[in-house]
């Protein structure tokens, strides 16, 4: 494992390659990482380094919007086949449909989704910014993609505006139920609840804090509580071991995992690096069209 490392190292400074790592991946893959972070802090990251490749350790949609916010750098995937099926769960008729209803109508992307559905979008969000940007913008009436289950959790925060949500779902959020996170709240009873949005509305009630996996992060770091029962994906648990040092953290179910995140791993790095394969490939008509989506939410983001 330590010669996969090394080698890695080595590679990234001989190739000028960073490598990004999103919170879900393998510990392994996060220990090489240049940058470990959610969806929101990676598309930052990924438009201020100065490496001329990027190391993309995720699903393909991030990819995407990484080569989609940076045409001249080289973005490569470990593995080219990761992919989230929450982003292919909207299409162009349904969202055309939507903009003939309501005349003052924002289509709000959540990032995970495809170039695809970005670009028949008005901005896109991350589950960091979401109540955020839905709150600045100016449009009564959203309609809110892939995810229903966000896009619900951002209708009861923004209240004043109409938000039409989707039937996305990411399966890994949407799996884990109410029952399981009492069965956990019985076997850890002093144990602070954090749950992701993409979570049911029934998870979501029952939860002490709710926010994206990096506030889940900042809430565990920041909060006097000492026991912690996690609705997201268990990747996470390294970077809350690593930064909440003598906190205990739990899972709600056995199986809250991504099989498409943990498909990346060193062996794959180390591939994409010395060959220089997997390039992320767009087309200068997709990329301009989902560009506009993604700079809004990077501008409306800092406001």
């Amino acid at each position: 494992m330590n010669e996969l490392k090394d080698r890695i190292h080595r590679l990234k400074k001989e190739k000028d390659a960073v490598v990004l790592a999103h919170y879900y991946v393998n510990d392994e893959v996060q220990e090489v990482a240049d940058f470990i972070g959610d969806s929101f802090y990676l598309s930052q990251v990924a438009t201020e380094v100065e490496a001329k490749t990027i190391v993309f350790c995720g699903v393909s949609f991030m990819g995407e919007s990484a080569k989609i916010l940076n045409p001249g750098k080289n973005v490569r995937m470990p593995d080219m086949t990761a992919d989230c099926p929450m982003a292919h769960m909207a299409d162009e008729k349904r969202i055309q449909a939507m903009r003939d209803t309501y005349e003052d109508l924002a289509v709000v992307c959540y990032i995970n989704s495809t170039a695809e559905l970005k670009k028949w979008s008005d901005v896109c969000v991350t589950s960091s910014n979401a109540v955020k940007i839905v709150k600045a913008l100016p449009n009564q009436n959203i309609y809110f993609i892939p995810d229903g289950n966000l896009g619900r959790y951002v209708a009861e925060q923004v209240p004043e505006k109409n938000v039409i949500v989707n039937d996305g779902y990411c399966p890994v959020h949407a799996q884990m139920t109410a029952e399981a996170v009492r069965a956990a709240k019985e076997k850890y009873p002093s144990a602070e609840v954090l749950a992701h949005p993409e979570c049911i509305k029934e998870v979501l009630e029952l939860a002490d804090y709710i926010g994206s996996t990096s506030g889940i992060i900042d809430h565990a770091r920041g909060s006097s509580g000492t026991d912690y029962i996690v609705c997201t994906e268990i990747g996470v648990f390294y970077e809350l071991v690593n930064k909440c040092p003598g906190k205990s953290f739990h899972p709600v179910m056995e199986d809250q995992i991504c099989p498409d995140m943990k498909k990346i791993t060193l062996d794959k790095i180390i591939h994409v690096l010395e060959e220089d394969a997997n390039d992320v490939e767009i087309s200068d008509q997709l990329r301009k069209q989902a560009n506009a989506p993604l700079t809004n939410m990077l501008e409306l983001g800092k406001v």
